[in-house]
């Protein structure tokens, strides 16, 4: 089962600086115990501050000998300037198709330095970037399948607050289409198993990780 960790420092309590130092523990903590990505989803940031919190997140889990993947929210070129694993498309994004192209090209030579800023280098890039893609509909789904995303994210299953749950039987039709995908919204330790054997091959939560002691999450999902 594959477990993705989604950033959200806003809700930690306390100013910026208490709240990214909470980020980055939670991190760590991920990363030591073997979640397998971590979404830096950190959205009102502007580029530059997004890349230097990238950087420290890529540290962290560097620092935990992991590994866990790091991918950055929608903004593929940070995840090119720090050196992630790959990157989180939005549903209105590029496709999964066109980001490859520009890691095609980043690997001929062809993308400069400087993608986030003047004297930022480009850090050595992963052969096959991961490419998650959010998903809300099966025909989305379909879409990044065609479009040789490396899985979906589907969701909301659950629900969340201003949504209305696509339901496990969504789910169930969104894991035909011969991608990996993983449940995300509304996901507890009480339904998880449900959205396994809707055909989900893991699950995806901010609230799961940052609000629970990481290890006993692991070992009791797994």
């Amino acid at each position: 089962m594959l477990l993705y960790y989604i950033t959200d420092r806003s809700q930690f309590p306390g100013d910026e600086p208490s709240r990214r130092r909470r980020l980055f523990d939670k991190i760590a903590e991920a990363a030591s115990c073997s979640v397998d990505y971590i979404q830096l989803r950190e959205k009102d940031l502007p580029a530059r501050e997004l890349e230097i919190l990238a950087e420290q997140a890529r540290d962290r889990i560097r620092s935990a000998k992991s590994r866990t993947a790091l991918l950055i929210n929608s903004r593929i070129d940070v995840a090119i300037a720090v050196g992630a694993s790959g990157v989180h498309l939005r549903s209105n994004d590029i496709s999964p198709g066109e980001v490859g192209e520009v890691y095609k090209k980043l690997g001929a030579g062809l993308c400069g330095p400087g993608l986030c800023g003047a004297d930022t280098p480009v850090r050595e890039q992963p052969a096959s970037p991961v490419i998650a893609v959010s998903c809300h509909t099966v025909a989305e789904v379909a879409q990044a399948t065609a479009s040789r995303g490396t899985f979906a994210v589907f969701g909301p299953v659950f629900g969340k607050s201003d949504t209305p749950p696509t339901g496990l039987a969504a789910l169930r039709d969104a894991c035909r289409h011969g991608i990996p995908v993983l449940a995300l919204g509304g996901i507890t330790l009480e339904n998880a198993d449900s959205c396994l054997q809707a055909g989900a091959t893991g699950v995806a939560a901010i609230r799961l990780f940052q609000e629970n002691k990481i290890s006993e999450i692991v070992r009791e999902l797994h």
